[in-house]
């Protein structure tokens, strides 16, 4: 994994959003860190959208309607809550900096968050950049069972009908894997993603909400 440490100018959001076309992405050592590096994996996760693996059990989640399913909403308080101490992560790499950038990239449209909601409380979400018709996932959290799995089901019924052809994961977890996440070379991702930047896509599409194209029975797992 190439990394490379650059104070020598001010990251802008049009600075960002170039570095992402060109398939690199920034990250933090810790949340007190100032300063951000450069991460462009020799190993890609992706989640393909044409075959999201949605189980037997998520899919009965999903159907009693246990969260309310909203978008853009909370945008400060989904990256607040994915840079909290978690099981398994008492540090996170989202500090002032990486804040202070993607809530600049939310209020110029491109970046997005999908949030679950319970008795007027948020439990659960994710946020990304959106560039063209690739949508590169940064992070999500939980507090409630499912509730980053759901959010994660609708966004992936959201990039369907709004036209994007890439959904960047990074890097491929235990958690990613279940939903049929893969690794693809370096050179494999670039390819992807210059076809898929230059496709017109739109995170609002019509009919978007309900991730009724995701409840089919296409996996028998549970």
């Amino acid at each position: 994994m190439a990394r490379r440490r650059d104070q020598r100018f001010e990251i802008t959001p049009g600075i960002l959003l170039k570095a992402y076309a060109c398939g690199i992405f920034p990250m933090a050592e810790n949340a007190d860190d100032p300063g951000l590096f450069w991460i462009d994996p020799e190993e890609r996760g992706i989640i393909p959208l044409d075959s999201f693996h949605v189980s037997r059990s998520l899919r009965k989640t999903i159907r009693r309607g246990t969260f309310e399913m909203r978008y853009d909403s909370a945008f400060p308080a989904v990256i607040d809550a994915c840079a909290e101490p978690a099981p398994g992560r008492a540090n996170t790499w989202i500090n002032a900096e990486i804040r202070k950038l993607y809530l600049q990239l939310f209020q110029n449209g491109n970046a997005h968050s999908v949030e679950a909601w319970r008795d007027g409380h948020l439990v659960g979400g994710l946020y990304g950049v959106s560039l063209g018709g690739a949508f590169f996932g940064e992070s999500m959290f939980s507090r409630e069972t499912d509730a980053s799995k759901v959010s994660l089901a609708f966004l992936v019924e959201r990039l369907r009908l709004g036209g994007y052809r890439l959904l960047d994961a990074q890097f491929i977890t235990s958690h990613l894997a279940q939903f049929g996440a893969v690794e693809i070379s370096r050179a494999d991702y670039h390819e992807r993603l210059e076809e898929a930047v230059a496709l017109p896509a739109t995170f609002y599409p019509a009919g978007g909400g309900t991730a009724e194209s995701l409840l089919q029975p296409v996996s028998q797992t549970s």
